[in-house]
């Protein structure tokens, strides 16, 4: 009595005569079902082995090394994830050189609460140039006034804005209308219909 019983697939199908789990399959001698079980067979036990040299070896397996290609991110915050438009606009001025120009900007854009409502409701900057900062005064007493608080307000706007961006103050009065027009001009007092 023969004890061998014969070699069998994972899905418990006979596998042909002489043939070995992992053995490589060559299909001979069977046909229809019986052929597409043992092709089967084959390619899972040949998937099997192919695992455990990796796992040997110490390789990453595929699904590993997808996940790693395509790059996706854990559960800390990432460059690539979503950026606040400010931080973006900020990284963007570093880079460019733009931060002197948009800090200058905040003086003008922010005048009334770096210096005061009492002083900025008199008076308005009207120019900043290589940190000297012009500023119009609506009379003669508030261009005396801010004359006296030059070193007040620049030490506002400095704290408020950044050291060095406006270095000093060029103080104007109330300006007065100008009959110059065009290029030529006569010298003289002005109209004297007018101000006779």
């Amino acid at each position: 009595m023969d004890n061998s019983a014969p070699a069998r697939g994972f899905d418990g199908a006979a596998l042909p005569d002489g043939e070995t789990p992992g053995q490589e399959f060559d299909g001979s001698g069977l046909a229809g079902p019986d052929l597409a079980r043992a092709a089967l067979q084959a390619a899972r036990e040949q998937s099997a082995a192919k695992r455990k040299e990796r796992g040997k070896t110490g390789k990453p397996g595929k699904l590993r090394t997808a996940r790693r290609r395509r790059g996706w991110t854990g559960a800390g915050p990432d460059e690539r994830d979503p950026q606040p438009l400010g931080r973006l606009a900020a990284r963007i001025a570093k880079d460019h050189g733009w931060t002197e120009h948009l800090s200058g900007g905040q003086v003008f854009a922010r005048w009334n609460s770096l210096v005061g409502e009492e002083i900025a409701e008199h008076t308005k900057p009207v120019q900043l140039k290589d940190g000297e900062l012009t500023v119009q005064a609506q009379s003669t007493a508030w261009a005396t006034q801010l004359r006296l608080l030059q070193r007040q307000i620049l030490k506002r706007i400095s704290d408020g804005v950044g050291r060095d961006v406006v270095k000093r103050i060029k103080v104007q009065g109330p300006a007065a209308p100008s009959w110059r027009h065009g290029p030529r001009h006569i010298s003289g007092r002005g109209p004297r219909d007018t101000y006779g």
